[in-house]
């Protein structure tokens, strides 16, 4: 910005309090009028020619003065937009008028806001995936061209290796879509009232390992989203498992609260997460620690399910393992 830019950035916007443009214009035309008229009187001794164009420059320059908070934030809006044309989304507009203009500056600077994160979070997001897509790709691609080679043979193992890797691949492309859905809004909730006993147990009985579910009172019923709330559920297992190992004990415990919400606590003997980065594992791409090549999309895409229902997700503290607990407001 300039000096010329910072100076009129300071300079004082009287009409600012007014809530109507209209008004505002009113009252510029009112006052270019008053003021043009009081120096034509004080001149009116002199020539015509120098008592009209006093007139005229003292019009002007109350014009200038009044119309300056008028039309500043519109030329901020400008060279705003210019830059965010350019890639830059930092500019921000002086919104201390009351009036429409004021209010489309302050809904510019919110939209600036919302397209500096979509920004940063497309950025991210691309540095992400590539990241994470070129490991199994890379491992993939080894033991395909150590096998064309020669160097070794497509045994059982190997081609379980491979799988593995592929099977990655495939995890993290679904995670992808999903997260991509719940953010654009196209998993709409299908809330229906059932029971949560025959819900998990019938969940459980696709995944093998140690689950034990307490659900009081054992009638107790929800409403919720039953595909979202399996992909709720699946998901803070997984992260169990992934931080626990295949032998981690965990605990699916149900219940109502004081405000009638269903709390959903699940927890595993595990190491547990630390507390500084409690904060952090529902972001994408963090794993908490885990490093057995889970996509880092799981607690992420909970997160969002979760608040879909309007409820919430997080860490708990527990004697030992890790807690995570879900809260769903019941209406």
């Amino acid at each position: 910005m300039s000096v010329v830019d910072r100076l009129f950035a300071r300079w004082p916007r009287p009409l600012d309090p007014m809530r109507s443009f209209k008004v505002k214009v009113g009252l510029l035309v009112v006052a270019a009028l008053l003021f043009a008229s009081g120096g034509f009187w004080l001149t009116s001794q002199q020539p015509f020619r120098f008592a009209l164009l006093t007139a005229l420059f003292v019009a002007l320059g109350v014009t200038q003065v009044l119309a300056h908070g008028m039309t500043s934030p519109l030329r901020e809006m400008t060279a705003a937009a210019k830059a965010m044309a350019r890639g830059d989304y930092s500019r921000r507009v002086r919104a201390t008028s009351r009036d429409e203009v004021g209010e489309l500056a302050t809904a510019f600077n919110r939209m600036a806001e919302d397209l500096g994160a979509d920004d940063r979070y497309r950025r991210e997001l691309i540095g992400n995936v590539s990241h994470e897509l070129r490991t199994p790709i890379t491992a993939l691609q080894a033991m395909l061209e150590n096998i064309v080679d020669g160097v070794q043979d497509p045994n059982p193992e190997t081609m379980r290796s491979a799988l593995a890797q592929t099977e990655r691949l495939g995890a993290l492309v679904d995670d992808l879509l999903d997260l991509s859905k719940l953010e654009g809004g196209a998993m709409p909730l299908n809330p229906k009232m059932f029971e949560m006993k025959p819900f998990l147990d019938e969940l459980m009985s696709q995944r093998r390992g140690g689950v034990d579910i307490d659900v009081s009172p054992a009638s107790l019923s929800i409403s919720a989203d039953p595909d979202r709330l399996h992909q709720v559920v699946t998901n803070l297992l997984d992260n169990a498992v992934r931080h626990g190992g295949n032998d981690v004990h965990a605990v699916i415990r149900v219940r109502r609260d004081t405000a009638h919400a269903v709390v959903i606590d699940v927890h595993d003997d595990g190491p547990g997460i630390e507390p500084a980065a409690r904060s952090e594992v529902f972001d994408r791409f963090i794993r908490g620690g885990s490093t057995d090549g889970g996509t880092g999309l799981g607690l992420a895409i909970a997160k969002w399910a979760v608040e879909l229902h309007g409820g919430t997700i997080a860490v708990i503290d527990a004697h030992a393992g890790c807690c995570i607990r879900v809260v769903l407001p019941q209406n």
